[in-house]
């Protein structure tokens, strides 16, 4: 049945539910003319409603009992936006199995549980969109889900945490060490205060797990996804990296071929002459290549109140023009495949090792002959410094390609051996 009045309840006022709740009277009269009804912030459930906010909301809107927004039969979209496993994942199953359509910008709840989600929304014929779940205001999901389809997605890369590489971007522009970086961002608010599921990889292994399954039209759970973090790296690495032609992001890659995929988060060494190493600051990137398309580069800033909010408010947009005509919608499957995911060990790649080592003749054949036994062949060998007080040097080592289990294995051997002081980092290379 049609309607000209879209109800909408609002699971959380932080930073991006404010966006929300302030984008949508203020754009009223023009989004009322693009779906030919009016939207309606019904009701907004909030844990203290005294709290003070960066937006004034009528006092009668606010509550602090989720029935009042999942159980009201008036309410035809509930967003939520209040982060986090739980509670959102059992609001958002109340909300489908009350028939409700829902948008979320939840990560973890749609990496671990989307395809659960989606099966239920299919069995009570509402849908489940997710756009703000990646990339903020980055419109990847929907690219994927609908414009990409024809495509097979041969691979995704992506720069999808927008504090590392903020973090990133001032150790290779400016030479500024990564704890001091890090306390930057945390200053400025692009990092939390408890910065690990950024700095480790965790929160971008999250949304490859979500970009992945799309891409692959698969279910990759994130469990699934290796990550490795970022607090390894130096500001020597980043010097020495573009010297060799090379920036340092951290990626997420995802590829799919004969059956078997990748997927995997790590600081990587990109080529400079590649976009993805030109995405600099709190911004993200998404490189896409498909069988059709060829490659395509999706680039924006991927978090704060505006960008995710505007992701979330065409979600609602999407869902509001077909309630307002009365056109029922079908939520897609989700992981309608079986991929098997190589283990981290099984890659191949080629990669940057730098190490100190005791400075005296012989050194680089008692190296070269560990890599040699283990079926690494060297393509360069540099001497970056010497220390003539503590009698040592540092090399770079770049690799050909190589299996990841014989370089770590070869690592291991090689840091046991009496003329290495350390193995200071191994980085792997995206060529």
């Amino acid at each position: 049945m049609a309607k000209d009045t879209i109800r909408i309840g609002l699971l959380g006022l932080g930073t991006v539910g404010s966006g929300v709740a302030r984008i949508l009277p203020q754009k009223a009269d023009s989004l009322a003319a693009t779906i030919g009804a009016r939207l309606k912030v019904e009701r907004i459930l909030v844990r203290d409603p005294r709290k003070p906010r960066p937006i004034e909301v009528p006092s009668e809107l606010l509550t602090t009992d989720p029935a009042a927004v999942l159980d009201d039969p008036d309410i035809d979209i509930v967003v939520e936006v209040v982060g986090g496993e739980r509670p959102a994942l059992d609001f958002l199953r109340r909300a489908i199995e009350n028939g409700k359509h829902v948008v979320t910008a939840n990560k973890v709840v749609m990496a671990r549980h989307g395809a659960e989600l989606m099966a239920l929304a299919r069995r009570q014929g509402v849908d489940v969109l997710y756009e703000a779940s990646v990339g903020g205001g980055l419109p990847i999901v929907a690219v994927l889900k609908h414009d990409l389809a024809a495509n097979e997605i041969r691979w995704v890369k992506a720069i999808i945490n927008g504090t590392t590489n903020y973090i990133l971007t001032r150790m290779d522009r400016d030479g500024v060490e990564y704890a001091q970086a890090l306390a930057e961002a945390q200053q400025l608010g692009y990092a939390e205060p408890d910065p690990t599921d950024d700095v480790e990889g965790r929160d971008a292994a999250f949304k490859l797990a979500i970009l992945a399954s799309l891409a692959f039209r698969s279910r990759i759970p994130p469990e699934a996804v290796y990550h490795e973090g970022i607090t390894r790296l130096t500001v020597r690495d980043f010097r020495y990296a573009r010297e060799l032609g090379y920036a340092i992001k951290l990626l997420a890659i995802a590829k799919c071929a004969n059956g078997i995929a990748e997927a995997r988060v790590h600081p990587c060494l990109v080529p400079l002459h590649r976009m993805l190493a030109q995405v600099h600051g709190v911004f993200n990137a998404v490189e896409v290549e498909g069988d059709l398309v060829g490659r395509v580069l999706f680039y924006g800033q991927g978090a704060g109140a505006l960008p995710t909010s505007s992701a979330i408010v065409a979600d609602v947009l999407e869902l509001a023009r077909d309630i307002a005509r009365g056109v029922p919608r079908e939520c897609p499957e989700l992981g309608l495949n079986h991929l098997e995911v190589r283990p981290i060990h099984e890659i191949q790649s080629r990669y940057y090792i730098r190490m100190e080592v005791a400075d005296r003749p012989g050194v680089l054949a008692q190296i070269a002959g560990v890599f040699g036994q283990h079926y690494i062949s060297i393509a360069s060998v540099i001497q970056k410094e010497a220390h003539e007080e503590a009698l040592t040097a540092e090399l770079v080592i770049m690799t050909h390609r190589a299996n990841e289990a014989a370089v770590q294995a070869a690592l291991r051997e090689i840091g046991r051996l009496p003329v290495v002081r350390e193995v200071g980092n191994c980085i792997r290379v995206d060529d």
